[in-house]
């Protein structure tokens, strides 16, 4: 079988409601998860032994090869699936690192979407969904890119969303944020929702799928972890305040724990202008203008 290629997409939340704290650590999430045009791109090559090479702009900051999540999935599978074809992975790394887009889990999802091709599987059997539960908590939502909402610890997908495409730019102002501190940072402050009750998340089917309707419901609404990701690093302050400033922006919101930050535009000309103007200040910010469907 010749080379297979899938690309990780960026993973944004566009709203983000903590519950509550699980008695082991995780926590309970109400989250609007939409797919960036942007991501990384993850090859597999059938045949001979498990193995994975890393590269790409970002491959440094990727880690040890043996906690790659691209690994971790393959074994997780090959533990459910008697025979798996294995092989060799190349991942090249175009995402930051601990940005809160969900780089390692679409990695890992693009890794299991690879193998069952290579595997005559359905991405909806049992055994690749329970070894994404197994490899973490955002890989299961990442195995289909689609925009849904996603609630428990992100094991539980409703039906897919065809939102509007959103003309957007993501900002990662190169500070690392290891979630777990995000989530304690919050638990300790215990401050409730900004955006009313933690239960209120509306359901899909109150969800606007008109663009300029759906971005006056995102400005309603909230990523729970905002402040306790603010106060542990001003970058984002200051992202947050630059984004503010460009033109034709409609939304400025972190996804996930932070501390990359979007915004979004009503056409992909401001959106692209606003990344030059932003890069040409900021060379060592992460910035890429992109399409969140």
């Amino acid at each position: 079988m010749n080379r297979l290629s899938s690309r990780a997409s960026a993973k944004v939340n566009l709203t983000l409601r903590v519950l509550g704290k699980r008695a082991g650590g995780y926590h309970d999430l109400v989250s609007l998860v939409a797919f960036a045009d942007v991501g990384d791109e993850v090859a597999f090559i059938p045949g001979g032994r498990l193995d994975l090479d890393l590269m790409g702009p970002n491959a440094a900051a990727a880690g040890a090869k043996s906690a790659n999540l691209v690994l971790i999935a393959a074994r997780a599978l090959a533990e459910r699936v008697n025979g798996l074809k294995l092989g060799r992975f190349e991942l090249t790394k175009h995402l930051p690192v601990g940005a809160g887009l969900g780089g390692g889990s679409s990695d890992a999802a693009a890794a299991l979407r690879l193998l069952a091709t290579a595997n005559d599987l359905k991405i909806e059997d049992p055994r690749i969904l329970a070894a994404a539960g197994e490899t973490g908590a955002d890989v299961t939502v990442c195995l289909q890119q689609k925009a849904r909402l996603v609630s428990g610890v992100g094991e539980r997908l409703l039906p897919p969303l065809r939102l509007p495409p959103l003309p957007a730019v993501i900002v990662f102002p190169g500070v690392q944020l290891a979630t777990k501190e995000v989530f304690e940072t919050h638990d300790e402050s215990g401050l409730e929702s900004l955006s009313g009750s933690f239960a209120d998340h509306p359901e899909s089917g109150a969800i606007p799928l008109e663009r300029g309707k759906l971005i006056a419901f995102l400005n309603t609404q909230t990523n729970d972890l905002t402040r306790s990701a603010h106060q542990l690093t001003p970058a984002i302050t200051t992202v947050d305040e630059r984004l503010y400033r460009t033109a034709g922006v409609r939304l400025v919101r972190m996804s996930g724990s932070g501390s990359s930050v979007f915004a979004l535009y009503d056409d992909m000309a401001l959106a692209e202008k606003a990344a030059t103007e932003i890069r040409a200040e900021h060379s060592d910010w992460w910035v890429s203008a992109t399409t969140l469907r």
